[in-house]
């Protein structure tokens, strides 16, 4: 079972894990925090069993790693911001927060930056006499571990950069955001609430609206659980994350017998929904499959005419559309937590909408991808979930109707005809009169 205390907590990780300063704010204080450690070395007497490093060699030592430490520093942010700029023209823009959180970039980052704040720390306490013969000792232990950090960190990060902002890495950045997005959703179909319906009617009850206009990023379905509990009503939630709101549209439904007084507080039914400027990718599968799809319609532009990039991407989706018909595990799943409270599932309709609307559009006219998106749809017409079923073979037809429209070669048309054939007579499509 998921807890909202625990997923409020992972939802605010994930966002600090977009802040390029939050890795290098606690390096800078550990590297801080460790100089004044080493002094600590000379209160253990233990001045008698180490070795005397004289002054001027940690001196040597630590101005080597300041002066090359700030170069490394500024051509990684260089670097960085070169790749983030790649990853926005050769993929699309949604994909640059993925991109950010790089583990291993940001781990770089914050090593060179907390080296060379190490390393001027260290060396103003060395010129000042600060140390005798064992803390001279630790912190020139201190700078050779420093150093092995910086080396190894500095050889992962040059493999990495070369291929951080790649419209490779950038597919798999995003198939890997949406599978976990979409394996956390189909464990918890309705976040651990209620079903409701997918488009409940506002006027069943008491609408509560938002006071700002964006998307909605997180629900904390504990606090509206405890509203709920507090005035002896029901919520049916009408805003999933990743829609976005307005101060028309409402957020939620109250339904029960509400008595609009000083007990009743929409504010605090609003504040359980998180709300930004941009949609994010772990609580919105929907947003994950936007993205993947916003790659491939870019490659398909005429400016960039990358169909191959596009047919990648299909067969991430298909890997995605797999991963969520398939089994779920028993104790994973999430049970009623909130019984107060009722989310809407996710419709399939909406996810292929999402998916493969953009690639069926502007691929029509590219029999190799039309192609492949047909195999695609196929495929996923064939799996046991006849929701899914259905809408494989909704898109099958319509972009075998765009691509009729689109292509002038026959042979083409075809082409296309024969690989989006089902085996139910409706779905077999004749090829008109010359």
């Amino acid at each position: 079972m998921i807890f909202s205390g625990w997923d409020k907590l992972r939802f605010i990780i994930n966002r600090l894990s977009e802040r390029l300063w939050v890795k290098p704010l606690v390096l800078c204080v550990l590297s801080v925090s460790g100089t004044f450690i080493a002094m600590l070395a000379d209160d253990m007497g233990l001045a008698s069993v180490v070795p005397d490093i004289t002054p001027e060699s940690i001196k040597s030592l630590l101005s080597i790693m300041a002066s090359s430490m700030l170069v490394i520093a500024t051509f990684a942010v260089g670097s960085m911001v070169a790749a983030y700029a790649s990853a926005s023209a050769g993929g699309t823009p949604r994909s640059i927060p993925l991109v950010i959180a790089d583990d291993v970039t940001q781990n770089a980052l914050s090593a060179f930056i907390g080296a060379f704040i190490f390393s001027i720390v260290s060396l103003i306490t060395v010129q000042n006499d600060m140390f005798d013969a064992a803390g001279r000792f630790a912190i020139f232990t201190l700078t050779l571990l420093v150093f092995a950090i910086v080396i190894i960190t500095f050889v992962r990060w040059v493999d990495r950069i070369a291929r951080l902002g790649r419209v490779v890495n950038t597919i798999e950045k995003a198939e890997r955001a949406a599978g976990e997005a979409l394996d956390r959703r189909r464990h918890s179909p309705t976040l651990g609430a209620l079903t409701a319906s997918p488009h409940p009617a506002a006027d069943n009850g008491v609408p509560v609206f938002s006071s700002t206009v964006g998307y909605v990023q997180h629900i904390d379905l504990e606090t509206l659980q405890s509203c709920a509990e507090a005035l002896d009503c029901h919520v049916t939630v009408e805003a999933l994350p990743g829609a976005f709101v307005s101060g028309h549209r409402p957020l939620l439904c109250i339904e029960g017998d509400i008595k609009l007084g000083e007990a009743f507080r929409p504010d605090a039914f609003a504040g359980a929904f998180t709300i930004g400027s941009s949609r994010t990718f772990e609580d919105d599968p929907r947003f994950g499959l936007l993205a993947l799809s916003e790659i491939a319609d870019k490659a398909l532009s005429p400016g960039i005419n990358d169909p191959g990039t596009a047919i990648n991407v299909i067969g991430t989706l298909v890997r995605l559309f797999t991963l969520w018909q398939s089994p779920r595990e028993g104790d994973r799943l999430q049970a009623i937590a909130y019984n107060r409270v009722s989310v809407p599932e996710l419709v399939i309709d909406d996810l292929f909408d999402d998916a493969f609307t953009a690639i069926a559009r502007d691929g029509a006219g590219m029999v190799e991808v039309s192609i492949r998106l047909q195999k695609a749809l196929r495929a996923l017409a064939e799996t046991d979930d006849d929701a899914m079923t259905a809408a494989a073979r909704k898109h099958s037809r319509m972009a075998l109707a765009r691509s009729e429209h689109s292509m002038s070669l026959q042979e083409d048309i075809n082409a296309v005809r024969r690989n989006a054939e089902f085996s139910a007579p409706e779905f077999r499509t004749e090829a008109p009169p010359v």
